[in-house]
């Protein structure tokens, strides 16, 4: 039988006892491995998350411009930053989309008022009011 050497049975007893006895046997040896891995890891992950942070989302520059109602009752006006109904450009409402809803306010005040776009092309549009409403809008 092979038997290992007593002074090695030692030292390793000796190890597993003083961290087993701290409880940070694991903690240390994944703080070892770890140590040069943060030193790259953290600060790519910092510039990764501002990055994301800053980037400009962008509307659906398909809704942008000039649309009437088939009925010609409503009109809309959508700029890069602006929702205009009825041609009351001092009621200019700021808007922006998530998803296929476009959420406005009037100078940022709060509840948004949501329209869902239900359709959407180069032509038509149909916006599902907040009242249950749909609305066809053509170019």
């Amino acid at each position: 039988m092979c038997q290992k050497p007593s002074w090695l049975i030692n030292l390793l007893n000796n190890i597993l006892l003083k961290h087993l006895q701290n409880r940070c046997f694991f903690i240390t040896l994944s703080a070892m491995k770890m140590k040069r891995y943060n030193l790259i890891f953290v600060p790519v992950l910092g510039a990764f998350m501002l990055i994301a942070a800053c980037d400009k989302k962008e509307s659906n520059t398909k809704i942008r411009g000039s649309w009437k109602s088939k009925d010609a009752n409503v009109t809309l006006k959508i700029t890069d930053k602006k929702f205009i109904m009825d041609g009351d450009e001092q009621n200019a409402e700021d808007y922006f989309t998530k998803g296929d809803t476009i959420f406005t306010s009037f100078e940022g005040n709060q509840p948004y008022t949501k329209f869902v776009i239900q359709k959407l092309d180069e032509h038509q549009m149909n916006l599902l009011y907040p009242d249950s409403l749909v609305v066809e809008f053509s170019r």
